[in-house]
């Protein structure tokens, strides 16, 4: 059921002569800003890098922690975090986890301890792996399937897009002045949205009345945090090492006793049925491989951009910034396109333009044109995530009861960030022993392009195979009896 105060008063305009209540614009406000804090912290991080490694003394295998930790507690805990937003209610787990992203925040600012700033990182992830489903997952619930919700979306991408691309410019700005402000600038952000959503995000009864699955969480989180640590350590170790093969067979085990946990309790943290839905299982392949793709891709760019061709941080974020102002000023257009054409197709588009981005990539040479090369590039990949990012969204979470959007969200995140992982991984291993020359494209550049091309081409034949689908109309909606009431 829909809560009280949520979406009644939201019909589109478009489609139902109503507006949406300032009360309503408030909760997605607020939605809207903890996906703008989760692309601002990578992106700004991603670019201090060099200056957190010249004030820190850390080796360059310790500084991918920085990255991998946070991406080892959003990947690992992401399906844990959907559930437990379904049980525990949304509102509720998005609101703690919001207060810990702003404490571990800033504790990040006052460590000179790798470690400790690596553990900070991990902290944040976790607290992401929360944040990310119940968000997701409360505005899957408050907005209806069909063109009120895919409005909403695309508000939401429009959010994440603005984010990623204010903190590729923030983060080489503040970082020429002092790194640690990089990490300060979320904490009164992610306050600012705990204030707000305890006013503005409605209570809901709507949970799911089943028992916590412990064996079923502790396996299928063990499983998947060994699983990014394995791909993300496997290249320092060896991918055939008995450390990372022995990781591998642990991995397997834990994923095999999950299925087998998953198939005899009575309330299963994931209830497998789920992947029968077909559109949902095509929805994760896909945004494995575009988050997968994407993240291997600026790795490789930015060692490129930098290491070979001498340009800044700062020059390299205003080089990649189209591609985020790109998502930015189409996402309000990208509802209206996702209920006209529906997303598989909005999707097959995307992971099209991703594939024409890295094939052109290909082409650089030692001193690729700006106008030829690395511009129509950028552009490309703001095509690619402006027509997928919505789309893959609002195809994983169509036809899935609202009691299991929590897990429904937490699985799409999950891929997102598992492909990261294990296309990234790949990548590096590729590229690690390629000496790299100013003036000269690294040999082993190219297989990795090639590599994360065809995984681009993955997602797009996923994609293609749902091509038809369509979402049904959706029948207007009437306004509320009485108007939405102050959170208590």
């Amino acid at each position: 059921m829909i809560p009280h105060g949520s979406v009644n008063d939201a019909s589109d305009p478009a489609s139902a002569g109503t507006r949406w209540s300032p009360r309503l614009w408030g909760a997605l406000l607020v939605l809207c800003t903890v996906l703008f804090l989760d692309g601002l912290d990578v992106s700004m991080v991603g670019v201090a890098l060099p200056a957190i490694q010249a004030d820190l003394g850390l080796s360059t295998a310790a500084l991918q922690w920085i990255v991998s930790g946070y991406v080892l507690g959003y990947g690992g805990l992401l399906l844990l975090g959907g559930r437990t937003a379904d049980l525990l209610g949304r509102r509720r787990v998005l609101l703690v986890a919001l207060a810990v992203f702003a404490v571990a925040s800033l504790l990040s600012v006052f460590t000179d301890n790798g470690t400790l700033l690596i553990a900070t990182r991990f902290i944040k992830g976790v607290a992401a792996a929360f944040t990310a489903p119940a968000g997701l997952s409360i505005l899957t619930t408050t907005f209806p399937e069909g063109p009120v919700r895919n409005r909403a979306l695309g508000i939401y991408t429009v959010f994440g897009a603005s984010g990623f691309s204010s903190g590729l410019i923030l983060g080489g700005l503040l970082s020429e002045f002092d790194w640690r402000v990089v990490f300060l600038l979320p904490a009164p952000l992610a306050l600012a949205a705990l204030v707000a959503g305890y006013y503005f995000i409605p209570h809901s009864s709507e949970r799911d009345e089943g028992g916590y699955d412990l064996l079923g969480a502790a396996t299928s989180t063990g499983a998947l945090l060994l699983l990014v640590f394995t791909v993300v350590s496997a290249p320092e170790a060896g991918w055939t090492s008995a450390r990372t093969l022995g990781s591998f067979a642990l991995v397997a085990l834990l994923a095999a006793a999950f299925v087998a946990v998953e198939q005899r309790v009575a309330h299963p943290l994931v209830r497998l049925s789920i992947f029968r839905n077909k559109l949902l299982v095509a929805a994760n392949l896909s945004a494995m491989a575009v988050f997968g793709s994407y993240v291997a891709f600026q790795f490789l760019v930015a060692l490129y951009l930098q290491n070979v061709l001498g340009w800044s941080p700062l020059e390299m974020a205003l080089a990649l910034l189209p591609a985020g102002l790109i998502v930015a000023f189409s996402g309000p257009a990208m509802g209206r396109l996702i209920t006209h054409y529906g997303p598989a197709r909005l999707i097959a588009l995307g992971m099209a333009s991703f594939i024409t981005a890295y094939a052109l990539f290909l082409r650089a040479d030692a001193e690729p044109r700006f106008a030829t090369v690395i511009l129509p590039t950028a552009l490309l990949l703001g095509a690619g995530f402006a027509l997928a990012f919505s789309s893959l969204n609002s195809q994983a979470t169509a036809g899935v009861a609202d009691h299991e959007q929590g897990l429904a969200s937490g699985l799409v995140q999950t891929s997102f960030q598992i492909g990261g992982a294990v296309v990234l991984a790949v990548a590096t291993a590729i590229v690690s022993d390629s000496p790299v020359t100013r003036g000269q494209m690294p040999e082993s550049f190219r297989p990795a392009l090639l590599l994360i091309t065809a995984v681009a081409a993955l997602g797009l034949i996923s994609a293609l195979r749902h091509w038809s689908h369509r979402f049904p109309a959706e029948e207007p909606q009437k306004e509320p009896s009485r108007p939405l009431e102050p959170v208590a």
